[in-house]
């Protein structure tokens, strides 16, 4: 697979003038998560309006996790305290150690819900696109 790396850097980007805080938000998002890999996660298109994220946080609890949208960022966090009747591990091998995760969405995308099942958070999102944004037949008189 060839992956390619862009950079979103306003001065080098002659072809758009008056973008330059777009090409800064997208290279926000394009570094956002660069730094770590855990946990792991997967995005699952279900259609062009429906996605859920898939985020594996076994040995975390609901009360250990934390889902925020704001200012059309999407957070989610786990903390990595540990408990006052945590046993003594000899082996752990399920990390639990504290994690944030951010994914910038479209303005016209909304978190549905949140779920935890089996060890998997499970975040829902749907593109709401407004009446007026919608592609409109005209009939020919």
């Amino acid at each position: 697979m060839n992956t390619r790396t862009f950079t979103f850097s306003s001065t080098h980007n002659p072809w758009a003038i008056g973008f330059d805080g777009w090409f800064d938000r997208l290279s926000q998002i394009q570094t956002a998560n660069e730094a770590t890999n855990y946990p792991p996660y997967n995005i699952i298109k279900h259609d062009p309006e429906n996605w859920t994220i898939e985020i594996a946080v076994a040995g975390f609890k609901r009360s250990d996790l934390e889902v925020e949208l704001a200012e059309g960022v999407l957070s989610i966090s786990g903390s990595g305290e540990k408990a006052e009747d945590e046993p003594q591990y000899i082996h752990r091998g399920l990390a639990k150690r504290a994690f944030t995760r951010k994914w910038t969405l479209a303005e016209d995308v909304i978190v549905e819900g949140a779920s935890l099942q089996d060890g998997v958070l499970n975040i829902d999102l749907r593109r709401i696109i407004p009446e007026d944004k919608k592609p409109k037949k005209f009939e020919i008189s």
